[in-house]
């Protein structure tokens, strides 16, 4: 790579993780009392998927140690937010799924961070928004890829 390729990588990542930290500051003030961003972002991964999934595939997702992953999960059991069972095929692995309250709590959490989510990207544009996703998304894909 050139030294020019280079500064525009390095631009480029340092704006992304400075995006990162403030987008979280700005959405972990706005969960609901008790709710961690991880939390949010389990029960909303749950919530979308509509089925169970194993803490080792929640991990995966994640990109998280199978630890981690369990920790945050007795986390979620502990508030009621998921159910946590042993599967019927396999009675060593376990299956997770998101309980009524929480589904409540996570769309309590999406209601409190939408209005910040959605002023950040009208003050930037509507469409220069939509630019950009494409974008980020692959950078996302390439970055799961070698991660």
């Amino acid at each position: 790579m050139s030294n020019q390729s280079d500064n525009l990588a390095v631009s480029l990542f340092s704006e992304i993780l400075m995006v990162d930290q403030l987008a979280r500051a700005s959405v972990a003030k706005a969960m609901p009392k008790g709710m961690e961003l991880s939390h949010f972002s389990v029960l909303n991964h749950l919530a979308r998927a509509g089925s169970e999934r194993s803490p080792a595939q929640l991990a995966k997702t994640f990109h998280l140690t199978r630890g981690a992953m369990t920790n945050t999960l007795h986390k979620l059991e502990w508030a009621g937010w998921v159910h946590i069972r042993p599967d019927w095929d396999d009675a060593r692995r376990k299956m997770v799924a998101i309980s009524p309250a929480g589904q409540a709590a996570r769309d309590a959490a999406l209601a409190a961070i939408a209005p910040i989510i959605a002023e950040v990207v009208n003050n930037v544009g509507e469409e220069r928004a939509r630019t950009v996703l494409p974008i980020l998304r692959e950078m996302r894909v390439k970055l799961s890829e070698t991660g």
